[in-house]
């Protein structure tokens, strides 16, 4: 199982507008391009399930081009991939399958064939986030996530072959995580996928090859951690990562009960728990030092440009449906005068501030998931509004964002942050109860009180459908940020009063995952129910 980390929470920092759809998609076709020995001259895309329904909305098309060109998910040029893909003479296509059923809504296949006649099948699933894996190599079923290196090796069935390879990583110093073996039968072809801790050298590779019960290799090496401006003040890590390892067990917290024992133990915030944890994630990956908090203040700028960008601007959306509601009620706002003696505009300004965030990633524009695309305002909206009505610095804005993130591991751990499998409460409610232990503890409020807030705002969002019109992730997505953002503020209030969850924060993600699962495909980013299957609502998204 992929270990979820920081950046899986708060991020990817991305070009929207989709995190499952866009980004989980130039995932999928990214990881493709790493097995591929050459360039792509040729692919057919066949998309299932919600991909099938929305890709065109979500610019699925254009992100899966981007990824097996090279893009990375953050790369503007992704707007232009077809363009690119164009000039590069990369041939490509895609066909829709509706009807075959498949393990995840969010699947496609790809048949590349390189610059020199090889093909490669891949499956792809992008399971929320941004993250995805390969489900599915050439016939034979695999689970690939890009966290390790991985090596897949094409080989003959004879005794003998996996130990040649095992020894042969071991001799080169290669520590084996996993292997898979298959074959079609006795004697005949045969299929391994190592995952390995460290990046295998071509030397090495080509000693492998030398044998001639090896046919082929294809290599997939672990997605690198981009570096972040200011990671040479970042603190050095000092534990080998067995060491690292050995530790991370401890704060490896399974739930957020887990979570907030460590922190009132401590004497730290949720934010300060989580990040002890992503530190010795960090060094179990060999990194020499702990770029957390720069990677936060990074996105933290992302989020701000986010939002200044359509408060100037009004942007062009993919769909046309939405464009200027953020300046109309930031300019409402300043014709108003404050909202509240104490936060003035602070419920106004958060809400102007989601909802320019959700135009910024309708425009495809940059954003930073949090914990998905279709939800990036939230946070950014409550954390700059009580930024600007209470005064607060950047550090204690990172300090929230590491807060906001803990929430927002624990649900993706036991339950699910993609609408496609959740329904919007996935989505927004999650971000809402991110935003909620982040404002409470901006207001002063403990550990406790952060993940009391986390459950209130969660319990005000259970039940919450998908239904994006036209299947873009512009309408009702914009409203409800706004909405998810004034339930974040009103939750932390609560809170921070004495107010009770209606359940524990445990109790409520556990109910959370169970109403997913029991929402009926149309009400799960299909846009086949719900308020996109109003009569005004399909008038303007013509199919």
């Amino acid at each position: 199982m992929r270990t979820l980390g920081l950046r899986d929470i708060v991020g990817p920092i991305m070009v929207g507008p989709s995190s499952s759809h866009t980004a989980g998609a130039l995932r999928i076709a990214a990881m493709t391009r790493a097995l591929l020995d050459r360039p792509p001259a040729d692919v057919t895309f066949t998309l299932y399930g919600s991909f099938s329904r929305t890709y065109r909305g979500h610019g699925t098309d254009r992100a899966l081009v981007a990824g097996l060109l090279g893009l990375a998910a953050d790369d503007l040029r992704i707007r232009d991939s077809f363009a690119l893909a164009d000039a590069a003479g990369l041939k490509y296509r895609f066909k829709v399958d509706a009807v075959t059923k498949v393990r995840h809504p969010n699947t496609v296949d790809i048949r590349v064939t390189d610059a020199a006649g090889d093909v490669l099948d891949v499956r792809g699933e992008s399971v929320g986030g941004g993250a995805a894996r390969l489900t599915r190599v050439d016939g034979f079923d695999v689970d690939l996530t890009g966290e390790f290196n991985a090596l897949i090796c094409y080989q003959c069935d004879k005794p003998g072959t996996l130990g040649f390879l095992a020894s042969t990583l071991g001799e080169n110093h290669i520590n084996i995580g996993s292997v898979l073996l298959f074959r079609n039968h006795r004697g005949g072809d045969a299929f391994n996928v190592l995952e390995v801790d460290n990046p295998v050298p071509q030397a090495v590779l080509d000693q492998i090859l030398a044998d001639d019960r090896v046919y082929r290799v294809r290599v997939m090496p672990a997605a690198g951690l981009a570096v972040e401006e200011g990671c040479g003040d970042a603190p050095a890590i000092a534990l080998a990562p067995a060491e690292a390892e050995a530790r991370f067990r401890e704060v490896d917290f399974e739930d957020g009960a887990g979570l907030l024992a460590y922190a009132e133990a401590a004497g730290v915030t949720l934010g300060q728990a989580f990040l002890v944890r992503e530190g010795l994630r960090l060094a179990m990956q060999g990194q020499g030092r702990d770029t957390s908090r720069a990677y936060l203040l990074r996105a933290l700028g992302v989020m701000r440009d986010s939002v200044r960008g359509p408060l100037a601007e009004t942007p062009a959306t993919m769909g046309g449906l939405i464009g200027g509601e953020a300046r109309l009620l930031d300019g409402f706002l300043a014709r108003e005068g404050a909202w509240g003696e104490k936060d003035p505009d602070v419920y106004g300004r958060a809400a102007a501030y989601a909802m320019a965030v959700l135009e910024t990633n309708a425009s495809m524009g940059r954003i930073v998931a949090a914990p998905t695309a279709g939800s990036a305002g939230v946070v950014p909206g409550v954390l700059l509004a009580l930024q600007e009505t209470r005064g607060l610095g950047d550090d204690a804005l990172v300090d929230a964002l590491a807060t906001a993130a803990a929430v927002g591991y624990v649900v993706t751990r036991n339950a699910t942050v993609a609408g496609a499998e959740g329904g919007c409460q996935a989505e927004m409610g999650t971000a809402s109860a991110m935003a909620a232990a982040a404002a409470a503890q901006l207001l002063g409020g403990s550990a406790r009180q952060a993940l009391t807030a986390a459950a209130i705002a969660l319990t005000n969002m259970l039940g919450l459908v998908c239904d994006p019109v036209g299947g873009l992730v512009e309408e009702p997505c914009q409203k409800r940020n706004a909405s998810a953002a004034a339930n974040a503020l009103v939750s932390a209030r609560m809170a921070l009063a004495g107010i009770a969850p209606t359940a524990p924060f445990d109790e409520t993600v556990d109910a959370m995952r169970r109403v997913g699962a029991a929402l009926p495909m149309e009400l799960r980013e299909t846009a086949l129910g719900g308020i996109a299957t109003c009569a005004s609502c399909v008038a303007r998204c013509p199919r």
